[in-house]
């Protein structure tokens, strides 16, 4: 490990100190750290466009906050870096290309299906955080995961963790795209690493032609208002109803475009144990998923990603699978059961699930 020399409080050799930040960002379990500038302006200006276009829909909160967003100075003063990091987290073999023909089946995007990563990951950038204190005493930090107005992906590609590929994900050759991003903003003059500055999605377009919606007006551009992560987890009220037998099972978030992309056989299995299905979601039917009560969805997604949609938008969603489903004696009873359920949502989509039974 490289020696780091502080001969005062203000005299820090920056360059071992920097090196040291990656090497302790792996021991606690992060697969990647570089170190960004601050100079966003390109993505800012792709920024613009996006939501000028509305393709944000709903999310009104990649509108607000001013340029804070795309300027990490302002929303943190004093900030000179941006440490960005890397955790993978596809859990081992959760058959994500089978459970998609499986229709009697509930598919959970394959980040949801264990504990939420938002806690888990920002103590380890605390820990790191802590770990550079101790090395050359206070500094002015702060810890982001998904949780502020950050340009994360651009950040990472600043970074030079990937390039931000055709389906607007974060890609890396060695390691696909199945891992979060967070980031450790400080008043630190560190080296930058230099940004990924070559793309390598070259000619394909597996993932624009998988994507069930047509989310994709064009190559790295998404029109969230079709994306099916968009409709299942940030959408509030209902979907769409041409967009429903879109959907297939997929009732939390959708892959498609991270299973179909070539540089994903590169994907490693991670080994954090938090990150592994809990309660069989991984194998779950959707009559069975249906019929959990309000209690037992609570209980079950205590600590998970799932609770960001709420009770009763996961069974409006579980009705769309539902009215996508074989006409099977367990999906018809379980849709039936839930017919004079209080919530207009839910009601609605149930019945409109019935209705898809009873044209076949």
């Amino acid at each position: 490990m490289p020696v780091i020399t502080v001969d005062s409080p203000n005299t820090v050799d920056l360059a071992s100190l920097a090196q040291s930040i990656k090497e302790w960002g792996r021991e606690l379990g992060f697969q990647q750290v570089g170190i960004a500038g601050l100079d966003l302006a390109e993505h800012e200006q792709h920024l613009e466009r996006w939501l000028e276009a509305g393709y944000h829909g709903e999310m009104d909160y990649m509108a607000a906050h001013g340029s804070k967003r795309s300027h990490p100075e302002e929303l943190v003063p004093g900030t000179l870096r941006v440490v960005s990091l890397r955790m993978d987290y596809l859990p081992g073999d959760t058959e994500m290309t089978q459970r998609l023909t499986e229709p009697e089946k509930a598919y959970v995007s394959r980040y949801a299906l264990g504990r939420d990563y938002h806690k888990l990951i920002r103590k380890r950038v605390q820990q790191l955080a802590e770990r550079i204190q101790q090395a050359i005493g206070p500094f002015g930090y702060r810890a982001f995961v998904d949780s502020a107005p950050v340009l994360e992906k651009a950040i990472a590609e600043q970074a030079g963790l990937g390039w931000i590929g055709k389906n607007t994900l974060v890609l890396n050759r060695k390691a696909g795209s199945f891992f979060f991003l967070s980031e450790l903003f400080v008043d630190l003059p560190l080296p930058e690493d230099p940004p990924h500055a070559t793309e390598h999605c070259g000619r394909c377009t597996a993932c624009l032609d998988i994507c069930p919606t047509a989310a994709f007006v064009g190559p790295y551009v998404l029109d969230a208002r079709r994306c099916i992560s968009y409709l299942t987890i940030e959408l509030k009220t209902a979907i769409p109803e041409e967009l429903r037998p879109l959907i297939g099972n997929r009732v939390f978030g959708c892959d498609d475009c991270q299973i179909v992309c070539p540089w994903n056989r590169f994907a490693r299995p991670t080994d954090q144990s938090d990150f592994q299905p809990r309660h069989n979601l991984d194998n779950a039917g959707l009559a069975e998923l249906f019929m959990w009560d309000e209690d037992k969805f609570l209980s079950n997604t205590e600590g998970s990603p799932l609770r960001r949609a709420g009770y009763e938008r996961w069974l409006r969603n579980l009705a769309v699978g539902l009215g996508n489903a074989p006409s099977t004696i367990p999906v018809l009873e379980a849709l039936e059961a839930r017919r004079e359920y209080p919530s207009e949502l839910v009601r609605e989509h149930v019945e409109w699930a019935l209705r898809q039974h009873q044209h076949r």
